[in-house]
């Protein structure tokens, strides 16, 4: 499923038309994006959380010059979705 997927889903469902379902959907990823550029995790409950993940400093190589490098500590967003989201995958997505 594609954003333009989501939106038409969003409008149909809700009967709001694509460009004000578009302006919603764009708003709440930005509050999203915004509030985990800041350090704040976002917590939506019965859907999971977006949170920041901190990378530990590691060594790694460059393989083309045969050096190894020091890749600094980070942060990562992650997405840990919640336990009802997790359940309702597993009974309705089959294993290939």
């Amino acid at each position: 499923m594609t954003k333009a997927d989501l939106v038409a889903e969003v409008s149909e469902k809700t009967g709001v038309e694509k460009m004000a379902a578009q302006a919603v959907i764009e708003a709440a990823m930005k509050s999203i994006k915004d509030s985990l550029a800041k350090g704040n995790n976002v917590y939506l409950r019965g859907f999971g959380s977006f949170i920041v993940k901190k990378r530990a400093e590691k060594t790694g190589r460059n393989i083309s010059k045969n050096t190894t490098i020091i890749i600094p500590a980070h942060n990562v967003p992650a997405f840990k979705p919640a336990k009802v989201f997790v359940d309702k995958v597993k009974k309705n997505v089959k294993v290939d």
